[in-house]
């Protein structure tokens, strides 16, 4: 007897009638999609994409992205009779004249701000569980590509206004262009169509805001959610879920509901936000002039690790064949993006080459079962948390009355001494995790009956742990290690003869032993002392 709901057998039957696609629907409508919270996360990127399409449609209606002068004379008072760009005017056209076009701007604003924070988070969920491990290596590397254009895309569209605030951003972006040898004099004259400002930068960033960075994550997009359905997702550890299974809800109708119900939710908190949260207020800025500047101007949350570590950057610059190379500039804007994208990039085919790990894996780990992997992301995000907080260096000093040459001399020293703590910490936490995770699986749970023994000692009674979090506990797989040490004949393996051999050996070591293994233990009758002291039962001991 078919059991198929009649809505996907109708719609299968209707078209396999017509273009043999029937089939096909049948079996991917049913296609099983494993449950966890964190999968979420990347959906708020994907459905805060859509709604920036919808509204950014909508802002092109009105948006005129030209910089020839014009006089104002709209609904805004303050600045009627103040000579701008056709791009300012419109931007107030849409925000005072315009039906609805402040909403739309401000949620148009705030989605693209979730767009980027969905996806590092998502980011970070894929890099701690291990999700990049082979086969879906590629996906991880258009994921890179994303952001990476995602940050392209906001700093064009936070241009776009032509206000004093993004105006000053993009003074500082002409100026990293300056900064880069021998073609950064043609790549700023072909963006602004001549000497700074010029009279072409708007058109030239709306063209790629609205159409080509656009067309190239819908592009990426689409493949990252292709490859993602062929390779299917990976799934947490627990009780009956392999490497060879998918154990889950059905896409229809189960992960459609939730997905059009996350949809909606992602929409109202964005829409509340544009209704009751300011940002972005360009009318108070007035429009952009190289002669003004602002005070206490800050790029949004995405960007600040680059204002910080342009802030934070000694004044060098060094003269080589004839060339002027200001470090102060390039390094801030480069190095810092360079060393998270690159590394972040590369870490999947790094990590595979450390551990010799060419399995695929369809099962994500817990971050605490690879210390070393989860110390060395809290590390990133120390380093970018750093750079973004001097970002407002200036705020800082001002606000809390230290003086600002203290506050960018404690960032040049943090930004070093704060990611290896940060490291340190992490790794200690994940090893301390593991320890209870071994400890459950060993001693079982704190049951809350206590018994007294003969010899007048408290104890508290230990339970097994339930099955659903003891399977998910021993879900726990080894790193794998690359042999290093020598056979009988005192001959090291192949491998690690080499110079570049015993460091990868010596790195696998350090980076897959395995300091906490899981011990069932003794049954459910362990229980553990009440009190401080050593007990001849074994239960306080390390592991």
């Amino acid at each position: 007897m078919d059991t198929t709901p009649k809505a996907i057998s109708g719609v299968s039957t209707f078209l396999d009638d017509r273009i043999g696609a029937g089939s096909f629907l049948k079996r991917n409508m049913r296609k099983i999609f494993p449950d966890h919270w964190s999968f979420l996360l990347g959906e708020i990127a994907l459905y805060s994409f859509i709604i920036l399409l919808l509204t950014g449609t909508f802002l092109t209606f009105w948006f005129k992205p030209s910089m020839g002068e014009v006089v104002y004379s709209g609904s805004y008072q303050p600045l009627v009779g103040v000579k701008m760009s056709e791009a300012y005017a419109s931007a107030l056209n849409i925000s005072f004249d315009v039906r609805g076009g402040l909403l739309i701007r401000q949620i148009h604003h705030w989605a693209a701000l979730l767009f980027i924070a969905g996806m590092m988070v998502h980011m970070l969920r894929v890099f701690f569980t291990g999700a990049y491990r082979k086969p879906r290596e590629l996906n991880w590397l258009i994921g890179v590509g994303l952001l990476s254009l995602a940050l392209l895309e906001g700093l064009t569209g936070y241009s776009l206004p032509d206000d004093l605030l993004s105006g000053a951003g993009l003074r500082i972006t002409e100026g990293v262009m300056l900064g880069i040898p021998v073609v950064g004099t043609y790549l700023t004259f072909l963006l602004f169509g001549g000497e700074y400002p010029g009279h072409d930068v708007i058109s030239r960033f709306f063209t790629i805001h609205i159409l080509l960075i656009p067309g190239i994550l819908l592009a990426l997009i689409s493949a990252h959610m292709v490859l993602m359905w062929v390779q299917k997702h990976t799934q947490m550890p627990g009780t009956g879920r392999t490497e060879k299974n998918v154990v889950g809800a059905p896409f229809y109708p189960t992960f459609m509901a939730k997905a059009g119900a996350f949809t909606l939710f992602t929409f109202g908190v964005i829409a509340l936000l544009g209704t009751f949260a300011q940002i972005n207020p360009i009318w108070l800025f007035g429009p952009y002039t190289p002669a003004d500047i602002s005070a206490g101007s800050q790029p949004d949350f995405y960007m600040g690790f680059l204002e910080g570590s342009l802030r934070l950057m000694p004044s060098w610059e060094i003269n080589f064949l004839d060339h002027t190379v200001s470090l102060s500039v390039l390094i801030p804007a480069l190095v810092p993006l360079g060393i998270v994208m690159t590394g972040l990039a590369l870490y999947p085919f790094i990590e595979q080459w450390v551990t010799g790990d060419r399995r695929e894996h369809h099962t994500a780990d817990r971050p605490r079962n690879n210390p070393h992997r989860t110390a060395i992301g809290f590390t990133g995000i120390a380093f970018y948390g750093v750079l973004w907080l001097l970002g407002a260096n200036d705020e800082i000093s001002a606000n809390f009355h230290i003086s600002l040459y203290e506050t960018t001399i404690f960032g040049r020293f943090a930004i070093f001494l704060v990611p290896a703590l940060a490291y340190f910490v992490a790794y200690r936490i994940c090893i301390g995790l593991q320890r209870k995770d071994a400890e459950v699986l060993s001693h079982g749970v704190e049951s809350g009956v206590i018994k007294r023994l003969p010899n007048g000692e408290y104890i508290e009674v230990h339970t097994p742990a339930a099955q659903d979090i003891a399977d998910h506990i021993r879900g726990k797989k080894e790193i794998p290690i690359i042999e290093s040490g020598v056979d009988g004949d005192g001959i090291p393996p192949k491998g690690a003869r080499t110079a570049i051999g015993r460091l990868r050996a010596k790195a696998s070591e350090a980076y897959g032993t395995d300091h906490v293994p899981l011990d069932e233990g003794h049954g459910h009758d362990e229980h553990a002392a009440i009190g401080a002291g050593d007990h001849s039962d074994g239960h306080r001991d390390g592991h």
